[in-house]
């Protein structure tokens, strides 16, 4: 044997297998410690895919523009706030594939997940009388509001608004009619940069497109995750809370409301928020998400008896230069909803008569 040869051969200690065993397993990496249980495979899995999909849609996030149901809108102020909100807020979102990796490695929030659960079953066992594609869904709400428009959070007092919102199909450029609270009366008009008219969908929401939408939770949220749109800045996962927020409160078909509660509680960082209160004060069941980067945290309140949508609120949770932690951003509080068959005409029982 050469010396090539036998540096290449381990020197043998001894005669027989048993020698020559040892001899080849000093060459071999140690053996591996007892393999993480399945659960600890799987958990760990979607979390390294989490990561990698908030990674890879950090680098690479859309902008865009957030669309505000038309129900919500309020005037000059309320324009104002969301378009400070887009800009100076910063709230955006990241693309679908971090969205949909996200709420499928939810676990952390048991305790809403279970209230969440009471309210999509009492939502899903509620009458809701079919509206027409000719009918109008009014609303009656009180809210709050900051104006950002001075570069400082200027709370509003509490103001009455009452909104006719058509629901035909097709694209529109008049969407319904707002009133507010000293009578004035302005038009809502389609989305910007909807120059064919808006059609419905996740920014104009009719009671037929509400039930078009997937009832299986898994599903719907990935619709969501998908048709949410973003803007410069905000986590994906609090827009999508959001957007199913901004769903809440109107005419809903039962099955979908169902179905939507029951998404939201698949959305990672949803709590429970013990004393949540609505804009006229009304203590309720919480649910909230907030949106840790940015600071903002927006909760749902439910009735204790019944776990109707009372309203919402939404608020800093740090200093931010426009306020303070604990700033209000808006609250609202939902007080009748109805079809009518006319932009302007309230439903039969309402205390005044139609608007001019």
């Amino acid at each position: 044997m050469n010396d090539r040869n036998a540096s290449a051969v381990p020197e043998r200690q001894g005669d027989g297998d048993g020698d020559d065993r040892e001899a080849i397993a000093r060459l071999l990496p140690a053996p591996p410690s007892w393999d993480l249980p399945p659960d600890r495979h799987t958990r760990g899995k979607d979390l390294l895919m989490h990561q990698i999909d908030h990674d890879r849609t950090t680098r690479t996030r859309p902008a865009g523009r957030r669309l505000l149901r038309p129900a919500l809108l309020a005037p000059v102020t309320a324009l104002a706030l969301a378009g400070a909100l887009t800009a100076g807020i910063a709230l955006s979102g990241d693309d679908k594939a971090a969205g949909t990796a996200s709420h499928r490695a939810a676990t952390d929030m048991r305790p809403a997940a279970a209230l969440l659960g009471r309210i999509s079953d009492a939502a899903g066992k509620q009458h809701s009388p079919a509206v027409r594609d000719d009918q109008f869904v009014y609303t009656r709400k009180k809210v709050r509001e900051a104006d950002l428009t001075s570069g400082k959070a200027v709370v509003s007092p509490l103001k009455e608004f009452e909104t006719w919102v058509s629901q035909e199909p097709g694209p529109l450029r008049k969407l319904g009619l707002m009133r507010s609270g000293d009578g004035e009366t302005l038009p809502i008009n389609a989305e910007l940069g909807d120059t064919e008219g808006t059609p419905a969908g996740m920014s104009r929401p009719t009671y037929r497109w509400l039930a078009s939408l997937p009832t299986a939770p898994d599903e719907l949220l990935d619709q969501l995750y998908a048709q949410t749109p973003a803007a410069p800045g905000r986590e994906r996962d609090q827009a999508v809370f959001e957007q199913i927020g901004s769903l809440l409160g109107g005419m809903t078909p039962p099955r979908t409301a169902a179905a939507l509660y029951r998404a939201a509680a698949k959305i990672p960082g949803v709590t429970e928020a013990p004393g949540a209160r609505d804009a006229i004060g009304r203590r309720g069941l919480g649910i909230a998400r907030e949106d840790t980067r940015h600071g903002v945290r927006t909760e749902w309140v439910f009735d204790k008896e019944d776990y109707s949508f009372l309203g919402s609120r939404s608020r800093l949770t740090k200093d931010m230069p426009y306020g303070a932690a604990g700033t209000l951003l808006s609250s609202s509080a939902e007080l009748r909803h109805a079809a009518v068959d006319e932009a302007g005409r309230r439903p039969t029982g309402s205390t005044d008569g139609g608007m001019p």
